[in-house]
């Protein structure tokens, strides 16, 4: 009998998220399932590691009626691809998904996304891996317009694999009474968040900031991801873990290099 292909989750909400679960009841359609997900809320995260404090995990019976095996970890999503692939699972994984994300990570939130930071953290280790994520950033936001698709993308990458160095960043709009269209292939919008900075007081007359701000695009193409989560659109962006910018490498040897 053909094994069925080992499925690695995680995110970057927590494992108690509505999110991991929806991901969760997705993939064991598709394979054997480990979970090993933050053990509290890491948005915004990005890729950083725990490397000044020990990492503490244990098994959680949250998935225990669908006999999904589940861990909680004290550290980052990249902490928790690290401690799966290299200490938890008995073999590689056959595919890293990350989310569903309550929230968007198109453009530059990319960047910021411990989302997307697991599914890369699984690149760099050799692993196929796509982040999802869903424009609403409610506590209890709804995914289920979504669940054709995010099958269809994680099959996908399970029957063709990713090349080498690139994870996929999949973002859905969010539910708008209306299904979801189809899914777009593009690029990252050239947007921006512009931050603000909420000053106030605390009761011992300290002052403390929260950090607010507003995202920005004036990226107008056709060809983005928020072009195509604005036409009620799924975007896929192919993410590369190599942050070089050959289009600049050889002019700039021209002014180091003899």
């Amino acid at each position: 009998m053909r094994m069925k292909p080992l499925i690695l989750i995680s995110n970057d909400d927590g494992i108690t998220s509505k999110g991991i679960k929806f991901l969760a009841d997705i993939m064991r359609e598709l394979g054997e399932v480990v979970i090993v997900a933050p053990d509290s809320p890491q948005s915004g995260q990005g890729h950083a590691i725990t490397i000044e404090d020990p990492l503490r995990y244990h098994k959680s019976d949250l998935f225990s009626d669908w006999g999904i095996e589940a861990y909680q970890c004290s550290g980052t999503p990249a902490d928790c691809i690290k401690l799966a692939k290299n200490h938890i699972l008995p073999k590689k994984p056959d595919l890293v998904v990350s989310g569903v994300n309550h929230g968007s990570n198109t453009s530059v939130s990319v960047l910021y996304s411990g989302t997307m930071s697991a599914a890369l953290e699984g690149t760099i280790e050799g692993l196929p891996s796509v982040g999802f994520s869903v424009c609403d950033y409610s506590y209890d936001a709804e995914f289920e317009h979504t669940r054709e698709w995010v099958k269809k993308v994680a099959q996908s990458v399970l029957e063709n694999g990713l090349p080498q160095g690139t994870a996929l960043n999949v973002n859905f709009p969010k539910y708008n009474g209306e299904p979801i269209k189809g899914m777009k292939v593009g690029r990252q919008a050239k947007g921006r968040w512009h931050e603000q900075f909420d000053e106030r007081v605390n009761p011992s007359g300290r002052k403390y900031l929260w950090l607010t701000g507003k995202f920005v695009n004036p990226d107008t193409s056709e060809d983005t991801d928020e072009f195509a989560i604005e036409q009620n659109y799924g975007s896929i962006v192919p993410t590369k873990i190599d942050l070089t910018d050959y289009n600049y490498l050889e002019e700039l040897k021209g002014v180091w290099e003899e």
